[in-house]
């Protein structure tokens, strides 16, 4: 269940600096080392890894999630129907007030999160490694945003290097060699899943059919949910997940797609009909520029 097609978001050519930064920070650039770090099933080391790079500046992104329950078809556009019109013409501002832009300039995107969110550069890649093999990213995503950066902290050698593992995880991605958006939805919303809370275990990942979809600015496409169940409790971090990926095109006519993921099952976790909003707030944010 690793990524199906290239990652555009990664870039390994570039061979970006980074290192986990235990205290939560994002911006310290040694030499280029995939760390293994416990993420929301947090095993050992190699169990679950996550990295995190920026293509210019640099960073890194230990990532854990967020959750929900799928909504039928029928109460996502009843959902949709019921908020108020919104117009693209300023991308940066959020549609929902109070709110927080999450803009990714590589892919001409936005959409907006909770102001208790934290947004991260547009250059920040965060993304899962296969732990079976540290080089090699099963997924990631670029102009990524947090939900509870600490919500859960993990010794898990007992060598005294605590990890924050976060709630919640959203950004934006390309998806070259994606036949549509559907496609899209249907194979990364699994691989998120896999990737951040059941390696090794493919089986525990179920995906629901992709649902056509419209945003308030009138951006079309199609929506995958996935989760998973019966991940062991090995430690106090770890547990089940779910993600939702939204697969769209954007100004340039390329495939993108819009991925949220996170814990399920455990007090706080971001609920559904957060997640449809925020999702219904995605919007194209003028042609993509390469970084």
């Amino acid at each position: 269940m690793q990524n199906p097609y290239p990652h555009p978001d990664h870039q390994p050519d570039r061979q970006p600096d980074h290192q986990p930064d235990r205290t939560g920070g994002l911006y310290r650039p040694p030499p280029f080392r995939p760390p293994q770090e416990p993420g929301a099933t947090g095993r050992s080391r190699s169990r679950k890894q996550v990295v995190a790079g920026v293509c210019a500046l640099t960073a890194l992104a230990v990532i854990a999630a967020a959750t929900g329950v799928a909504l039928g078809v029928r109460e996502n556009r009843a959902r949709a129907r019921a908020l108020p019109p919104a117009s693209a013409a300023d991308p940066t501002k959020p549609l929902v007030a109070g709110w927080k832009t999450v803009v990714n300039p590589k892919h001409g995107t936005a959409f907006d999160v909770p102001p208790q969110w934290e947004v991260l550069e547009s250059s920040v890649f965060s993304g899962h490694t296969d732990r079976k093999d540290p080089e090699k990213i099963l997924i990631g995503h670029t102009a990524p945003a947090f939900y509870k950066s600490k919500w859960c902290s993990i010794d898990v050698d007992g060598d005294g290097q605590v990890t924050d593992v976060r709630l919640a995880n959203v950004g934006t991605k390309g998806a070259a060699g994606a036949k549509d958006p559907a496609d899209i939805a249907g194979k990364e919303a699994p691989t998120w899943v896999y990737a951040a809370y059941t390696q090794p275990d493919k089986s525990v990942v179920k995906a629901d059919k992709p649902v056509e979809y419209t945003t308030r600015t009138g951006v079309r496409g199609s929506y995958v949910k996935a989760r998973s169940t019966g991940v062991p409790r090995t430690d106090h971090c770890a547990g089940d997940g779910q993600a939702v990926v939204f697969g769209f095109k954007n100004s340039r006519g390329d495939l993108v797609s819009w991925d949220f993921y996170g814990r399920t099952g455990v007090p706080g976790a971001v609920d559904d009909a957060l997640i449809m909003r925020v999702l219904s707030t995605v919007r194209l944010a003028g042609d993509p520029k390469e970084p």
